[in-house]
């Protein structure tokens, strides 16, 4: 398992060197621009949209569960990995997690919004849990079981069944930029107007999947440019809320067009890179809310893969993405690889950044 926590530290603690420039950074983009989280959140954004009195109801059940219940922001619990990385890889640090009940209970005792994750999970104690924390039933998955592996995202289960259990919203991911994406596009699309249809919100994850997006130097998966386009389709598609990586760099549209010899690729602007955006990492992610219909649709950051530096990492992302605008974080590995009693307490400090006035939005 990973190595237990030594002693709760302040934020500014967690945030070492970079803690005076990541809370005082006044960004490109004003907040003026924006639809900022609140506690009127779903009335304030979705009450003028096509969405229909049950979808408001599951948007407001979300939005009114856990510790952050009624701020606008969201922790939620995501296990899928026992799919998208195996079992095995997941769970291995932490085998009590193999048993989905234990799933479930850590988002309960970390406070969490809602927990994300599969059918089978969902379906083995829906009857137990349904109505004590908001489900999350993730539709489609990348299976790393055939040979070669393959890296698609193809549907495991129907909207009906994710109704059925209880779930208040589905989740599905699409890999944009891979050649399979247009495949995924449409399938995604037509399950989530049916989610919609059933009264239930919808959470896209908005992932890059494409050999040209790794460069020696730098990794252009996590380009605020193509990032934030991969969150204006999925809001395109009525996302209601999108997940996406913490941006890293930025100009992945110039970069991959140079791995194409003199080829262009996409269609950018040169104001995205001088006035919309620079290299600080609240500037990178308010181009990701900009591009979530200017925050009208939550933008949450995910926390990324466990390791040595989990808390610290965890309050930085919760500190940017509030900071930039965003509704939240979503947080798996580094929570369920470690040992109960700390995945609730990582839970616990990343909400805490998002109850802390002294992290105001920049």
């Amino acid at each position: 398992m990973t190595a237990t926590l030594s002693a709760p530290e302040s934020i500014e603690a967690w945030l070492g060197g970079e803690a005076e420039d990541l809370l005082t950074y006044q960004p490109k983009v004003s907040k003026q621009l924006l639809h900022l989280p609140g506690s009127d959140s779903v009335e304030r954004i979705f009450s003028n949209s096509d969405r229909n009195p049950q979808v408001l109801r599951s948007l407001q059940q979300l939005y009114s569960s856990g510790r952050l219940a009624n701020t606008g922001y969201l922790s939620i619990l995501p296990v899928d990995q026992g799919i998208e990385h195996s079992a095995g890889a997941s769970f291995a640090p932490n085998p009590s997690y193999f048993d989905p009940e234990n799933i479930i209970k850590l988002a309960l005792e970390g406070g969490c919004n809602a927990v994300a994750t599969t059918l089978g999970v969902l379906g083995m104690v829906s009857r137990k849990y349904a109505h004590r924390i908001p489900f999350i039933m993730k539709i489609n998955h990348n299976e790393l079981l055939t040979y070669p592996n393959q890296y698609d995202q193809i549907m495991f289960a129907s909207v009906e069944q994710a109704w059925n259990l209880g779930a208040v919203a589905v989740g599905a991911t699409i890999y944009f930029g891979s050649e399979q994406s247009t495949r995924q596009i449409q399938e995604v699309s037509r399950a989530f107007a049916r989610a919609h249809e059933l009264g239930m919100a919808t959470i896209l994850w908005c992932y890059l999947r494409n050999s040209a997006f790794k460069q020696d130097e730098k990794d252009y998966h996590l380009a605020a440019d193509l990032t934030g386009q991969a969150n204006h389709l999925g809001v395109t598609i009525e996302a209601d809320i999108i997940k996406q990586k913490l941006p890293e760099c930025n100009n992945g549209y110039g970069a991959v067009g140079k791995t194409l010899g003199a080829k262009v690729y996409g269609k950018t602007n040169d104001l995205v890179y001088s006035e919309l955006s620079t290299d600080h990492p609240i500037d990178l992610t308010r181009y990701q809310v900009l591009n979530c219909y200017a925050g009208r649709a939550g933008l949450i950051n995910s926390g990324g893969a466990s390791g040595k530096s989990d808390f610290a990492e965890a309050i930085r992302t919760a500190v940017i993405n509030k900071r930039a605008g965003g509704s939240g974080l979503i947080s798996g590995r580094k929570t369920f690889q470690r040992p109960f009693e700390e995945g609730v307490k990582l839970f616990h400090a990343i909400q805490d950044v998002y109850l802390s006035p002294e992290v105001t939005i920049a």
